[in-house]
């Protein structure tokens, strides 16, 4: 008898090992780790005012202070954000590969709901979307069936998933905004003072400020690739869940049947990335 057990689980096993579904889940959440640009991005976004300041005029440096607030109060929902959509391609490839991955206490420490901030193109519709994925992530904290929990999590995590990946690539659009306007301030700045600090008696004063210039070139174009970079990963994310989703299963015929998803905009198709 228990030869025959043994025999039944190494055939369960194996069909689970050649289901091209989990298969292609567990490479889905092997990438997840891609969307750490957006948490480095969003920090660099909160840092802005400290960054702007020795560049700023007294009257510019007051205005930026009071948005520079706005922007700390803003960076934890970010990384609430970012923290649901990487638990949840966690979760989804833990379910795939049959493990127990335990993040009940990584979403303890989420917050149920993060704020709209309008300025930034985080909307009620993100919001919504982010509270729902931290919903379905308590709610599937013990499901352990593989492929019909996957399928469950795959389909009633379609629309939360994409709009919190929405809400980022958002972000990364504004982020690359503010970054651009950045570029403008300090380097505008050298720009005009330079050649006032152009004369025999500040030589060394000018040397270090051209040296100061071409960094900051350096850094700027670098930060914009990088903000590319992020906004292509997000995409790639969103296109490759979408397909799993179009790929599930149809629904039982009692229950109505799951509509194909709509098409997901590319990052770059809504906003400012260059």
């Amino acid at each position: 008898m228990k030869r025959y057990l043994c025999i039944l689980l190494c055939l369960l096993l194996a069909a689970c090992a050649s289901n091209p579904r989990l298969q292609e889940v567990r490479v889905l959440a092997d990438d997840a780790p891609k969307l750490a640009g957006f948490n480095d991005l969003s920090q660099r976004f909160r840092d802005t005012y400290q960054r702007e300041q020795p560049y700023l005029s007294a009257a510019a440096a007051q205005r930026e202070e009071a948005i520079d607030r706005k922007r700390h109060d803003a960076y934890p929902d970010f990384l609430d954000l970012y923290s649901a959509a990487t638990t949840y391609l966690r979760a989804l490839g833990a379910l795939a590969a049959g493990d127990t991955f335990n993040y009940g206490d990584q979403v303890k420490h989420m917050s149920e709901s993060i704020k709209a901030w309008p300025d930034t193109g985080l909307t009620d519709r993100h919001v919504n979307a982010y509270s729902s994925l931290v919903r379905l992530l308590l709610r599937f904290a013990t499901a352990r069936e593989q492929d019909k929990a996957v399928q469950a999590m795959l389909r009633e995590g379609y629309e939360p998933l994409q709009g919190t990946l929405d809400a980022m690539a958002t972000l990364v659009r504004y982020f690359n905004k503010n970054h651009d306007n950045e570029q403008r301030i300090v380097l505008g700045m050298l720009e005009v003072e330079i050649p006032y600090a152009d004369t025999p008696r500040d030589r060394l004063l000018a040397a270090l400020a051209r040296s100061l210039q071409q960094e900051k070139l350096r850094e700027y174009r670098l930060l914009g690739l990088r903000h590319t970079l992020a906004a292509q990963n997000i995409d790639a994310l969103r296109e490759r869940h979408a397909a799993l989703y179009r790929g599930l299963d149809p629904q039982p015929a009692a229950g109505a049947a799951s509509s194909a998803p709509p098409a997901t905009p590319s990052a770059f198709t809504q906003g400012a990335l260059p």
